[in-house]
């Protein structure tokens, strides 16, 4: 295995460029020669892992065992430590690569996570596990782009989708416990889709991608004027404690979305 500042894969005219020593994140999607996700060191699309959002008063548990994690976003940790690791690189070819880092501190349990892209030029899958030879422990995985709200020149994204429910969002920005109806936006919000993530970004007469996932759980942010984010994980905020899911010694915690487009 081997660490590079930048791994790019092609497929026709659609690059992506990936990012091991920070985060292991897509830094550019560009099709078409349009870079279609905000730039910079914190943007792009990171994975979170291994948790997603926030753990309220960065609290969980483990059976009986409590662990604290550090207070990333106060009161509450946020996001996952895979954001900030250097990863390494496992394996390279012209349009799939596939990269790991092994869980450490302050993470409470070892265990290792991988996540491989693949590109076409019409679509780009994601896909991330953590698994483990040690104490199952619960964890969470998924992704957090930052799509570009206007792509330069046009319209603005229309966002599309459909929820069975909205996780209703207390004053600390956590699920309350009760689900309603979808709202309109603006949001930063967690939205229920037991038939799998399906989100569609549509920027008029340029672009239409979308985010699509078996995961039943997506986080919707939009309160920024320069993206839209469309988060598919896991589980929801919290859910290390709500929702708790088991990577085990025979049993890894696996997720995958896809992104499809097609230009308008």
């Amino acid at each position: 295995m081997s660490s590079e500042e930048s791994v790019r894969l092609a497929a026709g005219d659609v690059e992506l460029t990936v990012s091991p020593l920070n985060g292991c994140r897509v830094a550019s999607l560009s099709i078409g020669g349009t870079e279609v996700l905000r730039q910079g060191e914190r943007y792009g699309c990171f994975p979170m892992v291994p948790w997603c959002g926030r753990v309220r008063n960065g609290l969980f548990h483990n059976g009986d065992v409590a662990h604290q994690l550090p207070l990333n976003s106060p009161p509450h940790a946020i996001h996952g430590t895979g954001r900030d690791t250097a990863w390494r690189t496992a394996r390279t070819a012209k349009s799939e690569a596939s990269f790991t880092y092994d869980l450490a501190e302050p993470w409470p349990y070892t265990g290792r996570v991988t996540q491989t892209f693949e590109l076409a030029e019409d679509s780009l899958t994601l896909a991330m596990g953590i698994e483990t030879y040690d104490t199952s422990f619960p964890a969470q995985a998924g992704w957090h782009p930052w799509f570009r709200r206007n792509l330069g020149s046009g319209e603005d994204a229309r966002v599309d989708f459909s929820a069975a429910w909205q996780e209703q969002r207390g004053g600390d920005h956590l699920p309350t416990g009760q689900r309603i109806a979808p709202r309109p936006g603006p949001w930063d919000d967690c939205f229920g889709m037991p038939d799998g993530v399906s989100v569609t970004l549509t920027w008029p007469q340029q672009l239409e991608l979308t985010v699509a996932s078996r995961a039943e759980w997506v986080v919707i942010y939009d309160e920024q004027a320069e993206a839209v984010c469309v988060e598919p994980q896991s589980g929801p905020p919290n859910g290390l404690n709500t929702h708790p899911q088991l990577v085990t010694p025979i049993e890894p915690l696996e997720i995958a979305t896809t992104w499809t487009w097609r230009r308008l």
